[in-house]
């Protein structure tokens, strides 16, 4: 079935925009009633989706990932800043439009799907009593789901009961669509085919996406471009390939890319680091002359070597069999270091060590390695006063 289900949208402002956004949540526990939390969720936050686009949202439990989602849905309003969709305002000082006004699609983590209906009568239930049906079905068929329109929920496998989540969000015709986690409670096998798929319901359906994930992988491989956020803050924006190239912060190299951060500091013309001296790419955050530090070095797994030495400083304490090669990680007690060091390590197969083996870790010569400042973070907008609230 060819069905023609949106409106060409060229030429139209951006899907979402969003400006300085604050958000923060009242009445945290040890306050007083009414009383606002002096934490806040999201800080200062600028985002826009273009057209067409998938974003992915990736950051640790916490870091305002689904809060920022649950503003431009409208299930939350910002304290500061703005929302806008498709140029409108829909959430700031200037306006607010309810929910279920703004054409936005949502797919719940744990897909929230109503049990008395059956997959037909879910995917219709957003339509206006005589909006054509036609669309319910292209959906059906386009999922993978026609022929299971008269089961309910809990007669679908985990998969079925995604796609079906995903059609009805569809089904109204939203240009845009917010997904929470979509795939983390399906198996792996699933999860990559569905994953997969999503991009090309998208552009089949002529809707623009933000996928909320921890996933690293999953972003990356799916992502028009990837937003890392860490306590409210929003460390890079940018497409999958340049932030591996680039990363704009040593903590989106440490969770994004999981890289090894090594203390360092310049002498006599050499960055100094625990396992011996090196030359860092330049960039931009932290160039070569910049005083003597201390320093973060970002190196990539496959920058380090071991040698099996009963007396070295480096202890094996966990090890991960990725099917082609180990994942190591190494506790290194470096001279001079306020703590032990953790180092992951990627080793091929032959190289299969046990847990508690002493060794020396070293660097591979000519290994790229990105320079930050130790202690580096970001500066928001200064946070609104209570007044001012």
């Amino acid at each position: 079935m060819a069905l023609p289900i949106a409106p060409q949208l060229e030429g139209r402002p951006d899907p979402v925009r969003l400006e300085n956004v604050w958000h923060r949540y009242p009445r945290a526990r040890g306050l007083s009633h009414g009383e606002e939390s002096p934490n806040w969720t999201l800080q200062g936050l600028n985002l826009e989706l273009h057209q067409g686009e998938l974003v992915g949202l990736l950051g640790p439990s916490g870091c305002g990932k689904t809060t920022l989602l649950r503003l431009i849905a409208g299930f939350e309003r910002p304290e500061r800043g703005r929302v806008l969709i498709h140029g409108q305002e829909v959430a700031g000082p200037h306006g607010w439009l309810a929910p279920e006004r703004r054409g936005v699609g949502m797919v719940f983590q744990d897909y929230a799907l109503f049990p008395h209906l059956d997959a037909w009568s879910n995917v219709c239930f957003g339509l206006k009593p005589r909006q054509d049906r036609s669309r319910a079905a292209w959906l059906l068929e386009l999922l993978g789901l026609n022929g299971l329109e008269r089961r309910y929920p809990h007669e679908l496998s985990g998969g079925q009961r995604q796609r079906l989540a995903l059609a009805r969000a569809l089904a109204p015709g939203p240009t845009l669509l917010l997904l929470d986690e979509p795939f983390s409670n399906l198996d792996v096998e699933v999860r990559l085919r569905l994953r997969a798929e999503l991009p090309g319901v998208l552009s089949r359906c002529q809707a623009s996406g933000l996928i909320v994930t921890h996933d690293p992988e999953e972003a990356l491989a799916i992502c028009d471009r990837v937003a890392v956020l860490q306590g409210g803050h929003l460390h890079q924006c940018s497409s999958p390939r340049e932030m591996v190239r680039a990363p704009a912060s040593a903590f989106v190299g440490r969770f994004v890319l999981q890289g090894n951060l090594l203390e360092a500091h310049w002498s006599g013309g050499q960055l100094l680091t625990p396992l011996g001296p090196l030359r860092p790419e330049p960039n931009g955050s932290a160039p070569h002359g910049e005083g003597p530090g201390p320093w973060q070095v970002l190196l990539s797994p496959s920058a380090f070597d071991l040698s099996v030495d009963p007396s070295g400083p480096g202890e094996v304490v966990a090890r991960e069999f990725l099917g082609r090669e180990w994942l190591y990680q190494v506790r290194l007690d470096a001279e001079g270091a306020a703590a032990p060091v953790d180092l992951r390590f990627r080793l091929p197969l032959e190289r299969d060590y046990p847990l508690g083996l002493r060794c020396r870790p070293w660097l591979r010569p000519g290994e790229p390695a990105r320079l930050f400042p130790t202690g580096q973070t970001l500066r928001p907008p200064e946070a609104p006063s209570p007044a001012a609230a």
